[in-house]
């Protein structure tokens, strides 16, 4: 007898434990990014993302900013990265900043939206939301293949519902006094208004 009720006692506590719920998302926003994202050449102090971070820090207490950005970064390789960020912080906002160096690279655009779509699938499966930035290629890389650039992000923004940034760069790009020398990367002076290109998108997705 004290052997059964023993038995029944480990059952109910296994069945307790499949039962228990998942836990909440922490207040973690997640920046998935390239080299637009990890302060090249620039202190890291001084990026968007930084900047982002200190904006928490005064308006929205509690919240915490992981930048997974690595330079050279492609979608295809933010793809099978991301899955590992999700299980590690559990985060309630992704931002995803890829899609540059494929532009660059010449990578066809049915890849990148095949990669940003699973990206952001697997972002929204896990209880996040999510923030598409937008990137725009130099002007020589022709009309059809910019404009065609520019649909990936809407597109998949669209049918997925999530928050768009249509171009990261937009008021920077064009200043030669606001970018260094490659013409592809801000100086510091230009992040802050990095951060208020994308701040409209995000702050709603905090609440």
């Amino acid at each position: 007898m004290r052997r059964f009720l023993c038995l029944l006692v480990l059952l109910c506590g296994i069945g307790a434990l499949h039962a228990a719920p998942a836990k909440t998302a922490a207040k973690t926003v997640i920046v998935l990014g390239d080299s637009l994202s990890a302060a090249h050449n620039i202190p890291v102090e001084a990026g968007w993302v930084h900047l982002l971070e200190v904006r928490l820090n005064d308006m929205e207490p509690g919240w915490t900013v992981i930048n997974a950005s690595i330079s050279g970064e492609t979608s295809l390789s933010g793809r099978n990265r991301l899955s590992g960020l999700l299980a590690q912080y559990r985060p309630r906002i992704v931002v995803i900043e890829l899609g540059a160096n494929d532009g660059l690279q010449g990578l066809p655009l049915p890849n990148l939206r095949n990669n940003l779509t699973a990206m952001v699938d697997a972002a929204q499966h896990a209880g996040a939301k999510v923030l598409l930035l937008g990137i725009e290629m130099p002007v020589n890389y022709g009309p059809q293949y910019r404009d065609g650039l520019r649909a990936v992000y809407a597109d998949v923004s669209g049918e997925k519902h999530t928050a768009l940034v249509p171009f990261l760069l937009e008021g920077v790009a064009l200043n030669p006094n606001l970018m260094q020398e490659d013409g592809l990367h801000p100086i510091a002076a230009g992040e802050p208004i990095v951060l208020n290109t994308v701040w409209p998108q995000l702050e709603p997705l905090l609440h």
